[in-house]
């Protein structure tokens, strides 16, 4: 049986990799504490979960969903952003429903790349994002991202050959792996840019309301609010804890948005009409719960980051984000696969190594906060005495 030359570049991830070590480590007898994914273990809050099990006694709910019953969805995503962020957004013709923004940024590129055409992404970045590249066809030209120009690219260094056969830009910020955030004076020379060398620019924009400290986090859309080349994606899943609902939106420019939709006529229906309700309710209710998540995960970064201070590690502390983005000790520095196969065999603690998010997180590690203070400081131990022994 033969198969598609495209899907070599898809045959392992970071995360299919480190499943298996956990796998591995389980099957040993290890406690695993999985810090290795960013799956929020919060829980969604009740009056959401109650819109949806009220659709649930209604027949009506359960057939197929076309794109004129998500009305309602995409009337109260375009009264959030306007609210939020000061951006007007039509309904009909600027926002999309979408079965989480991985499947949106995934597509997306099915719909901008001819084969050979070169899309820009962060190094490192959200494996996903190239993802949606190789099943284009497309290529990859890595903007390398580092500590000393706070994780931002540096537009300059992009060759003018690669600009020439370039159609795409995908940034996200706050940035997942390395927490960093961006302000609204990046994105306004990243849309000048981009409008400059006819590029698409896309923000993958999952963190937005998850910002530490009392900080305000821009959209893209505020730096292109005529909205000439920009195009956003957004998840329920941080801000209100939907991760297996499968529910997020693209907003922006409307022909990226008619060209997306294509795409998805042509592979999905919309998800259960009744998970839209828990969302058009999660985004018009009571934001308390968002508040409440983010103090949760602003406690936890700080006691993650004092427990690995307090046994000798040092890491920068993060505005936003479920994630410490942490430099390795130097014997690791070359292997972060290896550190991190080696922890959770030995400790039970799993963790992303850096290098799976592009060859410039190569040194680094990922941890997700995605358990109780008392569980990281638990985690915080192992790992102490692992780098120990």
């Amino acid at each position: 049986m033969q198969f598609a030359q495209r899907l070599l570049p898809l045959q392992s991830n970071v995360f299919a990799d480190m499943d298996t070590a956990k796998a591995k480590a389980r099957a040993s007898g290890q406690s695993i504490i999985d810090l290795s994914l960013g799956s929020s273990d919060l829980p969604t809050a009740p009056h959401i979960i109650q819109a949806i099990t009220d659709a649930l006694q209604d027949p009506s709910t359960h057939g197929y969903l076309l794109f004129n019953g998500t009305k309602d969805f995409r009337v109260a995503v375009a009264q959030w952003y306007e609210a939020k962020y000061g951006v007007p957004i039509d309904p009909l013709t600027e926002v999309l429903p979408l079965i989480g923004s991985q499947e949106g940024t995934a597509h997306l590129s099915l719909a901008i790349l001819e084969p050979g055409d070169y899309a820009l992404l962060l190094d490192p970045g959200y494996p996903s994002h190239a993802g949606g590249v190789h099943l284009a066809g497309g290529q990859i030209h890595p903007m390398r991202i580092s500590i000393k120009n706070n994780f931002l690219p540096v537009f300059a260094d992009i060759p003018a050959a690669v600009l020439a056969k370039a159609k795409m830009m995908v940034l996200s910020y706050p940035h997942n792996p390395t927490a960093a955030t961006a302000p609204l004076s990046f994105f306004q020379q990243a849309v000048e840019f981009c409008n400059q060398h006819n590029l698409v620019l896309v923000h993958d924009f999952p963190y937005g309301d998850l910002v530490f400290d009392g900080q305000q986090i821009p959209s893209v859309l505020q730096a292109d609010v005529e909205k000439t080349c920009s195009i956003e994606f957004f998840t329920m899943s941080k801000s209100y804890n939907m991760g297996g609902f499968r529910i997020g939106y693209a907003v922006g420019n409307k022909e990226l948005i008619a060209a997306l939709r294509q795409v998805k006529a042509a592979v999905d229906f919309n998800q259960y009409v009744g998970i839209l309700h828990g969302a058009v309710v999660a985004l018009t209710g009571d934001q308390t719960t968002v508040d409440k998540t983010v103090a949760t995960f602003q406690e936890r970064r700080d006691v993650f980051v004092q427990a690995l201070a307090e046994m000798g590690w040092q890491v920068s502390v993060p505005t936003a984000t479920m994630y410490i983005w942490a430099k390795l000790p130097e014997k690791w520095r070359n292997d972060s696969i290896g550190f991190c196969k080696s922890l959770v065999a030995a400790t039970g603690v799993a963790a992303s190594p850096g290098v799976g998010f592009g060859a410039a997180g190569e040194g680094y590690v990922r941890f997700a906060l995605v358990h109780p203070p008392e569980v990281l400081r638990v985690a915080v131990d192992r790992i102490d005495k692992f780098l120990l022994s």
